[in-house]
C-alpha cells in the first residue's frame, strides 16, 4: 500500500512551516518539499530556516516524501511564472552547470537532514547551439557528481521526465538510468506527464518497476496527449483506480504525492479535495 502526500509548491503565499502544518491538517501521511524559492531556496536556506522546518515535521508528525529541486527559479530577479530549469544539469556553461550541481547537492543535504528517501530532478531543455548528444553528456556528468555525494547520504535521485525536456518520456528515462548505472538513480514518476506525452500512466508504472523512488499525481484535461496543466483529481479525465492497481501490482509503497502548485490562491481547497478523491486508494 502506498500513502498520500502532498507537495508545498502549492504553497507559496505561505512559508515552508507554515505550508507543512497547512498539508498537516488534510490527512495526509506526507509532505514534498519545494527547493526552490520561496521555500527551501538553497543559496538563502540557513539553519534557522532548517530548525524551523524540523519543528513543523516534529510538531504534525509529517514524513517529508520528496525534495523536490526540478526548478531553480529563485535564481533570477525574473523567472516567468511557468516552470522554469535554468540554469540546468545539462547547461553547456560550466559555471552556470556547476551551480546547479551545487544547488542539488544542498538539496540532498536537506533530504539528510529530514530522513527523505529521494530528491527528484529535471533534465531542462538544451539551449541553442547545445547538441542532443552533448547535453546528454553534461547530463551524465552531474548525475555523476551529484550521485556520488547523495550515496553516502543514503538519499536516491529520481529523474522527472517531461514531454519537450532532454528526457521527456518513460524510455529515455529508464534508457538513461541503464546508461548511468548506478543503483541510487531512478525515477520521479509524474502520472500526468506520461499521459500528456501520450503513453498510458498505467504502463508506464509497470516498465519504471523497481526503479520508482516516488510518484507524483495530478489530473489532466483529455487524458492521453492531453493538455499539461495540473488540475485536481475529478477535475480532469485520468482514470486513478489503473494507476494504483499497477504502483501495487510492481510492490511500490513509498508515497504518492500529489504536485497541484497551479492552485497557488487556493491550496487549501486542492488538498482536501485531492485527499478527499484519492483517500479510497490508500
Amino acid at each position: 500500500m502506498v500513502d498520500l502526500a502532498f507537495s508545498t509548491n502549492a504553497y507559496t503565499r505561505h512559508d515552508l512551516p507554515e505550508a507543512v502544518r497547512r498539508v498537516a491538517d488534510h490527512g495526509y501521511a506526507g509532505v514534498e518539499l519545494l527547493g526552490d524559492d520561496p521555500h527551501a531556496f538553497f543559496p538563502t536556506f540557513d539553519d534557522d530556516d532548517r530548525d524551523a522546518l524540523l519543528d513543523a515535521l516534529a510538531e504534525t508528525g509529517l514524513a517529508v516524501s520528496n525534495v523536490n529541486v526540478n526548478t531553480a527559479m529563485g535564481y533570477y530577479d525574473d523567472a516567468p511564472p511557468s516552470a522554469f530549469f535554468e540554469p540546468s544539469v545539462i547547461r553547456a556553461d560550466d559555471e552556470a552547470r556547476e551551480w546547479r550541481v551545487e544547488y542539488t547537492k544542498r538539496a540532498v543535504d536537506l533530504a539528510a537532514a529530514t530522513d527523505t528517501p529521494a530528491v527528484c530532478l529535471a533534465t531542462g531543455r538544451p539551449l541553442p547551439g547545445t547538441l542532443p548528444e552533448e547535453a546528454h553528456e553534461y547530463l551524465r556528468q552531474s548525475l555523476h557528481e551529484i550521485l556520488d555525494y547523495a550515496e553516502p547520504q543514503g538519499v536516491e535521485v529520481g529523474i522527472e521526465f517531461e514531454p519537450e525536456l532532454l528526457v521527456e518520456n518513460t524510455g529515455e528515462t529508464l534508457d538513461l538510468i541503464d546508461d548511468v548505472g548506478r543503483d541510487s538513480l531512478g525515477v520521479n514518476l509524474d502520472v500526468g506527464h506520461a499521459a500528456v506525452y501520450g503513453e498510458d500512466p498505467a504502463e508506464s508504472v509497470r516498465r519504471c518497476a523497481g526503479r520508482i523512488t516516488g510518484v507524483h499525481l495530478e489530473d489532466v484535461v483529455g487524458g492521453i496527449r492531453g493538455k499539461h496543466y495540473h488540475r485536481i483529481p475529478g477535475e480532469g479525465d485520468l482514470e486513478f483506480a489503473p494507476v494504483f492497481d499497477a504502483l501495487d501490482d510492481v510492490g511500490y509503497d513509498g508515497f504518492v504525492t500529489l504536485e497541484l502548485y497551479t492552485y497557488p490562491d487556493e491550496p487549501d481547497r486542492a488538498a482536501r479535495e485531492a485527499y478527499e478523491r484519492l483517500e479510497e486508494f490508500v
